[in-house]
């Protein structure tokens, strides 16, 4: 199909794209790296009467080292943060994560901001920032604000960006050492998730020290194990201690049924996933 006549605006400034937004209201959308939102505008599921593409803002591109936090611009590119050692070096669940992602044509045009803030739970980006505690920087017309990665996924496809704001980066504290797996289930090649886990574990000894656990596709918004986190503290790194510890992945989730399966096959599937993956990414 062919998407309803808007009007299109390429601002070179996150201050200039604020003011279109601000002028433009509920009438405009935000085109990132298009991948989510050009399709929804062809099945003419959304007709803005604007589209502001963030796609000339320089600002918003680029992975630097701040302290002990890397910054993650929020036009940065699926194919950008794959190529960054800082990613592979400090937040390797999130480069583990973006492999999963499509295919390279996608991960070419698609955007680390883009993806959050579209907010689909079963996009491979929410569940790594989840487990990573990023802190995501929301840009308004008074000034800058941090939203924790807990208070940052509302609801379906909804987020803590407001009318008027825009999503300018993310803030990754290093994760310097850690292994990282993301065990990703899907019945064909590049489909979204049916279930997901993001697991990065530092492991002392033999043993695992720390744990943080991101479930994708088992609620509205990207989910923490955090039951399943406590328990693999002081666990051994085999597979009879992992288990265990996992077998609690599926509590105090909210799955969707749907043509790729019930409810409760995700939650049966769970498990079995963060298992796999806390293995991996333990080297057990």
């Amino acid at each position: 199909m062919i998407p309803a006549a808007f009007d299109y605006l390429a601002p070179t400034s996150v201050a200039d794209a604020l003011a279109a937004l601000a002028e433009a209201g509920d009438d405009a959308k935000v085109l990132a790296g298009g991948q989510s939102l050009l399709p929804v505008l062809r099945m003419r599921l959304n007709a803005p009467e604007l589209v502001i593409d963030l796609g000339r803002i320089d600002e918003l591109r680029g992975i630097t080292e701040d302290g002990d936090h890397i910054v993650i611009g929020a036009m940065t590119t699926y194919a950008d943060a794959l190529a960054s050692d800082l990613v592979r070096d400090h937040a390797a669940i999130l480069r583990e994560a973006i492999k999963e992602v499509a295919d390279p044509q996608i991960r070419h045009r698609g955007t680390v901001g883009g993806a959050l803030v579209h907010a689909d739970p079963a996009g491979d980006v929410g569940a790594p920032a989840l487990a990573l505690d990023a802190e995501f920087v929301v840009t308004g017309s008074g000034g800058e604000r941090t939203v924790s990665a807990g208070d940052f996924f509302k609801d379906l496809f909804e987020t803590a960006v407001g009318e008027g704001e825009l999503l300018t980066a993310i803030r990754i504290p290093k994760h310097t050492g850690w292994g990282a797996h993301y065990e990703k289930f899907v019945r064909v090649s590049h489909q979204w998730s049916i279930v997901a886990v993001a697991a990065t574990v530092r492991v002392e000894g033999g043993s695992i020290a720390e744990a943080r656990i991101g479930l994708t596709n088992m609620g509205s918004t990207p989910l923490r194990a955090s039951a399943v986190e406590t328990a693999l503290v002081g666990a051994a790194a085999r597979d009879d201690s992992v288990g265990a510890a996992c077998a609690a992945a599926a509590e105090g989730t909210n799955p969707p049924s749907d043509l790729n399966g019930s409810a409760d096959y995700r939650r049966a599937l769970a498990p079995i996933l963060t298992r796999r993956a806390v293995l991996a990414a333990a080297g057990g």
